[in-house]
């Protein structure tokens, strides 16, 4: 089985995330902590907080959706006609600063709130997510219990919204935020890239004529 980013990222988080659910101190290290860095420079816990899950599930439900995405944005970015052989660090620094960037505004908003904490790599694999939309935007995508029926160009406006509409009601714990901004960054970092480098594939082009022939085959 050939080794690729994706698989990396999921045989190093999995682990790590499993050896939290019983192990507090871990936990306490890695979480991201907003105090942490405003008072300790503890800018570390932008990245390491990605590594761990609050259970089963939300481990489970993220690495199986950076699986299920992953591999196809990986193989993607190494096609010829986007970033080729550079695809590989395209798609691991996709990743990896999706981390940070996705929680840059929640680590303003409770940079003081000694009560705050947020875990997981749910960012980051929203992220992968939308640019798996971007790239297949006609691919049917389940929505929680709905199964795979929606288009992605369909799916992601909807998650967005009720992301929005969730954090709004604050009715869980679950950093809505992170999810919005991580699958907006994803895309900009994509898009961005793409034009700067002056692909032959230009993502955002393409998107928008696979979606209006799919309106197209459906009479609309």
């Amino acid at each position: 089985m050939n080794l690729t980013i994706t698989l990396s990222l999921l045989l190093f988080t999995t682990p790590v995330s499993i050896g939290g659910f019983s192990n507090r101190k871990l936990i306490d290290d890695l979480i991201f902590y907003p105090p942490a860095i405003t008072k300790q420079n503890q800018w570390y816990r932008f990245f390491t907080c990605g590594l761990i899950h609050a259970d089963w599930g939300h481990l489970l439900f993220n690495m199986l959706s950076l699986y299920l995405f992953g591999e196809f944005v990986e193989q993607s970015f190494e096609s010829p006609l986007l970033f080729g052989e550079n695809g590989k660090v395209y798609y691991l620094a996709l990743y990896v600063s999706a981390l940070f960037f996705c929680l840059i505004p929640t680590f303003f908003q409770h940079r003081t709130n000694n009560r705050y904490r947020s875990l997981g790599a749910s960012g980051a694999v929203s992220a992968i997510v939308f640019v798996g939309i971007l790239f297949n935007p006609t691919s049917k995508i389940g929505f929680f219990f709905i199964p795979p029926v929606i288009p992605g160009y369909v799916f992601g406006p909807l998650y967005l919204l009720l992301s929005s509409l969730m954090g709004r009601q604050n009715r869980d714990n679950i950093n809505h935020s992170a999810h919005i901004w991580g699958a907006l960054y994803g895309l900009a970092f994509t898009l961005v890239l793409a034009f700067l480098l002056q692909t032959e594939y230009q993502p955002a082009q393409e998107f928008f004529y696979k979606v209006r022939a799919h309106l197209n085959s459906i009479g609309i």
